[in-house]
């Protein structure tokens, strides 16, 4: 059986599904020459950039698995896939220690605003260093603030991880999540059990100092004007999530209205182009959607697809 591998796949997963027979294409193939080249494959495995909808589906009757690697399916037509017979899998977990890691980097970044020395520092820092460093002199420390988890699953667990060891108040709200609790490994192996306090919608955005989003897009922004209205003065937000979980336009006003103080973005409502009044406003700190982009959750995510795939395909 053949598999092509469009958004690539770790070098760990390849090599355990050429062990198991498999030819593994990693050749990225063009989304418009899909319908007609993926004829010639048994299984696809995509990351973001890869769309997978109906009419490829119906082009390619051959497929029989689409694997996801990552979280997020919404670029896969996934019920109608499953209707008509192709399982449909992806790896939900390898990756969310490296996307809660990525959004404190965000945090950490805005609190010392990072995201305007790194671009000021290297024209204005041999003439202008002292003007910066009182301009920078302001921060704050993250212990003993609090954080709003929008979106409970596996990543808004693992954010709650880090946020609960670097002594932050930890607000979370999910429609699924029945209970609030984190299981932390502390050192030598020990694991406790922590509580945390799940809150409403309205609740969390009025008490979070910061807030960080792990939620799909459905269709609308979650989060928009009436929702920034909500926090506090001076609170910040993250989205390594999904874009257009948040208003752009909403997110720039209240920017720019001084009602937030720095927002971090690894998702924009416009990929692979996002809007240019976000790349260059002087308090977004800016990733290119990498949240998954590490080596540890790469490896992992190659391995869980490949042992996936083998599973299935080779019953």
């Amino acid at each position: 059986m053949k598999i092509l591998a469009n958004d690539g796949i770790d070098a760990v997963g390849k090599q355990l599904l050429e062990a198991a027979g498999f030819t593994v294409d990693t050749q990225h193939i063009a989304q418009e020459e899909l319908a007609d080249k993926l004829k010639s494959y048994d299984a696809i495995t995509v990351r973001s950039a890869t769309k997978v909808r109906k009419e490829l589906i119906d082009a390619c009757p051959n497929l029989k698995l689409i694997g996801r690697g990552g979280v997020g399916m919404d670029n896969i037509d996934v019920d109608y896939a499953r209707s008509k017979g192709i399982t449909v899998v992806n790896t939900p977990a390898a990756s969310s220690l490296s996307v809660a890691e990525l959004v404190f980097a965000h945090l950490f970044t805005g609190v010392r605003f990072l995201y305007d020395s790194n671009r000021k520092m290297p024209v204005e820092g041999n003439t202008a260093f002292a003007k910066l460093k009182k301009a920078y002199g302001a921060g704050v420390e993250l212990r003993g603030k609090t954080l709003g988890i929008i979106g409970f699953g596996r990543i808004g667990h693992e954010t709650a991880r880090v946020a609960l060891g670097l002594g932050m108040n930890v607000l979370v709200h999910d429609l699924f999540a029945a209970t609030a609790s984190i299981s932390l490994t502390l050192s030598g192996g020990i694991q406790v059990e922590v509580p945390v306090h799940a809150a409403s919608l309205d609740e969390l955005l009025s008490q979070s100092d910061f807030i960080s989003l792990h939620v799909p897009y459905k269709d609308r922004p979650l989060i928009g004007k009436e929702e920034f209205d909500k926090m506090k003065d001076g609170a910040a937000i993250v989205n390594a999530a999904r874009g257009g979980v948040v208003d752009e336009e909403a997110l720039l006003d209240a920017l720019n209205s001084g009602k937030l103080a720095f927002a971090g973005l690894d998702v924009f409502e416009n990929e692979p182009t996002p809007r240019e009044e976000i790349l260059k406003h002087p308090r977004i700190s800016l990733t290119p959607h990498i949240g998954a982009a590490t080596n540890e959750a790469q490896e992992r995510i190659g391995v869980e697809l490949a042992n996936l795939i083998i599973a299935d395909l080779k019953k």
